[in-house]
């Protein structure tokens, strides 16, 4: 076998260029010529010469952590990996940045993203539908038109499905209170419904208890509407916040500084409430506050941010059959993070990436990016009969408008501590604790107009990595 040392994992002045914008096709290896390399207009592109042969990967799940891991699998595995990857959509569309679609900075069109490359550029199988069972002993995949697929290694990425919650159905989602958390139709509404709101109304936004998917940010969402409602004269409108949890989960001082200085008047932020309620026809949401008074609020528009799972976790879901959702009381699927295999004895061949893993890091779509290149680095290695890199190293990254020209930023830098089998934020000289206090990610020191462009480069050069 040719000897390749596999790229999943980067060095941490590689993640925070990329974090910064800067492209990674400079660092991806180009071991050999594959027989069958695929096109690219006039340029070929190099697969790496593994010495794999024969090999199948199934990837389920075609967003930031299946689309991203489907690609360097054949990038870095060679024509001797066969990699398919199963869709029932034929568009992306992306929750990042979806929130700039509720004032009118980007549409849903700007958010959808084609395929088309990771078949015409990489040889990605491409196959469309869903999928109905996974055999964990047989190693197949079943899907819903009564077709199976079998694999070396399986790597789920389905992303998540939101439950009922509070009182509402997923129909009332679909037509009445949109939770606009997977971008597309929801999106528009929800839109749509902030447009009519007349001076003086009410915004009520509900955040579940952590861990839940972000992007897009519950946060950021009460900053861009209280925004919107300011510019366009509906200043004396409220924007609630109904947090579960009892703080604010990420960017702490920046929407501290949001909420009571640049959106101060419109923003209410309600933090701790429990026992929370909702009415999809008359808009009139109940909930108990932190000391245990009962409270209510007619509201003209609701935003139910509603608990979710990952997708098929569900009683009866395809994930909770093949006894996958072993995390988070059978909400999330528990992962080993040096190779995102799961956690399930007897299913050691299995990955499980993006939102669904219950991992410890931020379920984002830029981490999505990184799990999915950790993940293909290590099943790649395993494939081969080697171990997974000991040492994966993740770069969380992530802007968030704060106006319509404004925004802040977050990042973080990951790595494996062996002690704790987990990934753990590491400061700039690569320690997870500092004087006995563990380090924690770095917050912009700032609001302003030049992160807001930083952003729109941030989230070109991230879609490009992933799906270009």
């Amino acid at each position: 076998m040719t000897q390749t040392i596999f790229r999943g994992t980067l060095s941490r002045r590689q993640l925070m260029t990329l974090a910064a914008g800067g492209l990674t096709a400079g660092l991806l290896p180009v071991a050999g010529r594959a027989d069958d390399e695929p096109q690219s207009g006039n340029a070929t592109l190099a697969l790496a010469s593994t010495g794999l042969s024969g090999k199948r990967v199934v990837v389920v799940g075609g967003g930031m952590a299946g689309m991203t891991v489907a690609k360097y699998l054949r990038l870095w595995g060679g024509s001797g990996v066969q990699v398919t990857l199963v869709e029932p959509d034929a568009l992306y569309t992306s929750s990042i940045m979806s929130n700039l679609v509720l004032n009118g900075g980007r549409s849903i069109t700007s958010l959808q993203f084609k395929r088309d490359s990771l078949s015409t550029k990489y040889g990605v199988l491409r196959r469309t539908g869903r999928v109905a069972g996974v055999e964990v002993a047989a190693q197949r995949v079943a899907l819903a038109d009564g077709s199976a697929l079998d694999y070396d290694r399986l790597v789920l990425a389905p992303g998540v499905s939101f439950d009922e919650a509070y009182g509402l159905t997923q129909d009332d989602y679909e037509s009445r209170t949109p939770h606009a958390w997977r971008a597309g139709a929801q999106t528009t509404l929800l839109s749509s419904q902030i447009a009519a709101m007349r001076n003086g109304d009410i915004f009520v936004m509900t955040i579940p208890k952590a861990p839940y998917r972000c992007p897009p940010g519950p946060y950021e969402r009460a900053c861009v509407v209280a925004d919107q409602l300011k510019r366009t004269g509906r200043g004396n409108c409220k924007v609630i916040v109904l947090d579960e949890n009892l703080t604010i989960q990420a960017e702490r001082h920046t929407f501290e500084t949001a909420f009571g200085q640049i959106h101060a008047g419109v923003i209410q932020y309600v933090p701790g409430v429990t026992r929370l309620a909702i009415d999809a026809t008359s808009k009139v949401v109940r909930y108990v506050d932190q000391v245990g008074y009962p409270q209510l609020v007619q509201a003209k528009v609701v935003n139910p941010i509603v608990p979710h799972r990952a997708a098929g976790s569900e009683p009866g879901g395809w994930l909770a059959r093949a006894g996958l959702a072993n995390a988070g009381d059978g909400r999330w699927a528990g992962v080993d993070v040096l190779s995102y295999t799961s956690t399930v004895p007897g299913a050691e061949r299995i990955h499980v990436i993006g939102d669904a893993a219950s991992c410890g890091l931020p379920k984002a779509g830029h981490v999505a990016n990184q799990e999915a290149k950790i993940c293909a680095d290590a099943a790649l290695r395993l494939l081969a009969g080697a171990m997974p890199d000991p040492q994966p190293v993740a770069n969380s990254a992530c802007f968030s408008p704060i106006t319509a020209n404004t925004a802040s930023w977050l990042t973080a830098v990951y790595q494996y501590d062996a002690a704790s089998r987990s990934m753990k934020v590491a400061s700039n000289g690569g320690q997870t604790m500092i004087n006995g206090v563990p380090a924690t990610a770095t917050e912009s020191a700032s609001i302003d107009s030049d992160n807001f462009q930083r952003m729109g480069i941030w989230f070109d050069t991230l879609m490009r990595d992933t799906s270009a």
